[in-house]
């Protein structure tokens, strides 16, 4: 293909041509889920982003090594090092071992990301078991004169920091507005200064989570662990760096000058972040108790849900709105994915019965080349689907006797669905006769049908209508057109 894949970098505020550092690998670190709860619509939108990005890569010839981190301690509850560790917390509630608690949430986000059809990543590394390795990126940063301890804890020195490089970089904040506005200390005086974060805490008597440390029995930073497990699995430059735009700042920020006090350059070259979702304008999040969690989504269990709505629905839901845009929650937004979605499966399995013709009424060539040119334009997955319906309507149309098509064309549309919507977007298709189950009873269907094409012929309407009738009953949609009857689960 000539034309290249150009993504949009956070750090420049501009799309760039994606040229990786040493092609054709590409080193990919995505932040993961912190597993004190259950997964919900905002987790799904970062894993299946970056599902998208890691497939189109792994299509157009890269070899990715992606890396997505399960953050399992250090997460407190304020972002401003006070509080709780948020499963530290989770665990004493519920009066649980810490790693208990780990585990149960990781295998049910594993199980929402198969359902979702997310990829795994090539290495999913745990924040606490790499303590060892922060611990020496700590001692590090304090060598290089960024950092500071006090009483047991070590603080990334802001201001020190902010004198050599730029902190503020990717947010495009300016340390002197955030000193102005940043609340005081609330008698925390271990800082020096109240925009300085934490490397390592010294854990209080009753703190479930510790290690031993140079300075104290205590638990990583949030954000050192990123740092840490990305440059150790990805190298000191590394390609793409990825989460929600929530992470941003300070996560991300204080990634960056971590890595950068650490290595003395820039480690990641492209810096990527999905946007959010929202219901009625505000964040989804467990933060603010608005989320709705994605096994709430597939059994329709939360009161807000009109409806259940299959994992499929959710995907194309979320790949219909371009990455960096916001998508907010409504029952009538997620209704129209699942018509979409339907409109696209039923098209493509009526695929079989579209006459082949000599020749063609309408050209098709440059559709592969459209949904190419949206996926290189900063992954536009929305303008892909777009140009699927396209293909969709030729598909109806050729059946509807509107348009001709030639065997290549229609062998074409195929292999598009093939290569865009099952393979780039990663739909499965949820209707698809695989085993030998679902094929006996797709062939007993077709078996019933003709059953009834036989009574219509002999003018016996009492069966035709008894057996449409009854399947009409048990869930199926039965359509009638000049080449005989169709049928689909409703």
């Amino acid at each position: 293909m000539e034309q290249k894949l150009v993504i949009y970098n956070t750090l420049s505020r501009e799309k760039e041509v994606f040229e990786p550092i040493h092609a054709p690998a590409v080193g990919m670190y995505v932040c993961g889920p912190t597993v004190y709860g259950d997964g919900h619509l905002g987790h799904a939108r970062p894993a299946i982003t970056f599902d998208l990005l890691f497939r189109y890569l792994t299509h157009i010839g890269y070899k990715v090594r992606y890396v997505r981190n399960i953050t399992d301690v250090g997460h407190l509850e304020s972002d401003a090092d006070e509080g709780e560790d948020k499963i530290a917390k989770k665990a004493r509630i519920e009066q649980l071992e810490p790693m208990e608690v780990v585990q149960y949430y990781v295998n049910r986000y594993h199980k929402a990301m198969d359902a979702l059809n997310v990829l795994s990543p090539s290495i999913e590394p745990h924040a606490s078991g790499h303590i060892i390795e922060q611990i020496e990126t700590i001692k590090e940063i304090l060598k290089n004169g960024y950092a500071y301890e006090s009483n047991g804890s070590v603080y990334f020195d802001v201001q020190k920091y902010n004198k050599d490089y730029n902190y503020g970089i990717l947010s495009h904040r300016n340390i002197e507005e955030m000193l102005n506005t940043t609340r005081e200390l609330d008698g925390q005086d271990e800082k020096r200064c109240k925009v300085d974060f934490a490397l390592w805490k010294k854990a209080s008597p009753e703190h479930i989570m510790r290690w031993p440390s140079p300075w104290s029995d205590g638990f990583p930073g949030w954000h050192i662990e990123c740092s840490t497990m990305s440059i150790k699995y990805l190298g000191t430059e590394f390609d793409i760096h990825g989460g929600g735009l929530d992470l941003m700042f300070p996560h991300h920020e204080c990634e960056i000058a971590q890595n950068t006090a650490l290595e003395k350059q820039r480690v990641v070259k492209y810096w990527m972040h999905n946007n959010m979702i929202t219901i009625g304008g505000q964040k989804m999040g467990k933060s603010l108790g608005n989320f709705i969690t994605l096994d709430e989504f597939f059994e329709g269990s939360h009161k807000m849900l009109a409806q259940a709505y299959s994992p499929m629905t959710i995907r194309f839901f979320i790949l219909q709105a371009h990455y960096r845009s916001t998508v907010d929650f409504s029952n009538e937004a997620l209704q129209a994915s699942e018509k979409g979605l339907t409109r696209l499966m039923d098209a493509y399995a009526r695929i079989p019965k579209v006459p082949e013709s000599g020749s063609s009424s309408v050209d098709i060539s440059g559709l592969r080349r459209k949904c190419y040119d949206a996926m290189n334009d900063d992954l536009n997955s929305a303008m892909v689907i777009s140009n699927l319906f396209e293909v969709s309507t030729i598909i109806n149309s050729a059946i509807g006797g509107t348009v001709s098509l030639t065997k290549p064309d229609i062998e074409e549309l195929r292999n598009l669905f093939d290569t865009f919507l099952f393979g780039i977007l990663g739909i499965k298709n949820e209707a698809a006769m695989s085993d030998t189950g679902t094929e006996a009873f797709s062939k007993a269907v077709d078996l019933l049908l003709e059953i009834r094409a036989e009574a219509k012929a002999k003018k016996d309407w009492a069966t035709s209508d008894k057996i449409r009738n009854e399947l009409n009953e048990i869930g199926f949609e039965i359509k009638d057109g000049k080449d005989g009857a169709e049928w689909k689960l409703k």
